[in-house]
């Protein structure tokens, strides 16, 4: 069975400006979907909505055709990872592990240098350790769909093959939406891929439309 996640009908504004305006979005179990634009343009805004934790002037999220009216999304069936830190820093890999139902030994599998962190809280870790921690959490909980806020920003590069790699072996079983300024690594997995301009969002049709649409040159 596949599900789906749609937004639409989305307008959000801040005094006179309208950052989101009639805004169309769906993703679906199976796939990667991809949100590009300029800073500002309202990518980490829509995610929120989506999430709960945005209210807009307007909007309907819907999770499989059934409108989503509260702020509360189950953990079974949306997951947010946002730009900031969200595990408190007192506690231990183990017992983060733990408390996300996740078996450690998997993710060492993914990040073997981690190993030796297990009994160490989370605080002792680099902050670019400690959003690998974090992505992985996120990636790779039982849910139905992962909202990724700049996963591969702030990551060193040789961990970034390995988050693109651990993306498309989960999305088996989940739907992702990923945005991040690093559009390449997003073009590079993605099913589906969508560009915010003025407010509105674009479905394109090929890496083309990227540059039509105003948001970065496309080198040949």
């Amino acid at each position: 069975m596949i599900d789906i996640l749609e937004v639409d009908s989305v307008i959000l504004e801040y005094g006179t400006k309208k950052v989101l305006q009639d805004v169309y979005l769906k993703c679906e179990t199976g796939k990667i979907t991809g949100l590009l634009g300029r800073n500002g343009s309202g990518k980490t805004c829509l995610m929120k909505i989506i999430y709960g934790k945005l209210s807009a002037n307007n909007s309907s999220v819907r999770f499989n055709g059934e409108a989503l009216l509260n702020t509360s999304r189950p953990s079974e069936n949306i997951m947010y990872l946002p730009q900031f830190n969200f595990i408190p820093k007192f506690l231990t890999l183990k017992r983060i592990f733990k408390d996300f139902k996740l078996d450690f030994s998997e993710f060492i599998n993914d990040f073997p240098e981690f190993s030796k962190y297990y009994k160490s809280k989370f605080i002792k870790l680099s902050g670019g350790e400690q959003r690998i921690v974090e992505i992985y959490l996120i990636i790779a909980s039982n849910t139905k769909f992962c909202l990724l806020d700049e996963p591969f920003s702030h990551v060193m590069p040789v961990h970034i093959d390995s988050i693109k790699k651990l993306i498309v072996r989960e999305k088996i079983n989940k739907g992702f939406l990923i945005t991040d300024h690093l559009y390449k690594y997003i073009t590079d997995i993605c099913d589906n891929l969508y560009v915010i301009n003025d407010g509105k969002t674009y479905l394109t049709n090929s890496l083309q439309d990227i540059e039509t649409l105003g948001y970065a040159k496309i080198k040949n």
